[in-house]
C-alpha cells in the first residue's frame, strides 16, 4: 500500500512561511494517524492553521488504485 499526501502551497507565502505551515501539517497528521486503520480507501482532508482545506491524504493499494 501507499500513503499519499497532497498539499496545495500558497504561492504568495514566503518560503519560510510555507515551510513552517507544511511542518505543522506533517506534525499534526503524523500524530493523528493512529486513529485510522490505514487500509486502502482511508483518508482525510488536510487543513492549514487557518482551518482552510489545503489538501488530502489517502491510503491506496500498491498498484495505485
Amino acid at each position: 500500500m501507499k500513503f499519499r499526501l497532497e498539499v496545495d502551497m500558497d504561492d504568495a507565502a514566503s518560503a519560510e512561511e510555507s515551510a513552517r505551515e507544511l511542518g505543522r501539517i506533517l506534525r499534526y497528521w503524523g500524530g493523528n494517524l493512529h486513529h485510522y486503520a490505514l487500509r486502502p480507501g482511508d483518508g482525510s482532508a488536510v487543513h492549514d492553521s487557518g482551518y482552510r482545506e489545503v489538501g488530502r491524504w489517502s491510503i491506496i493499494s500498491a498498484d495505485g488504485s
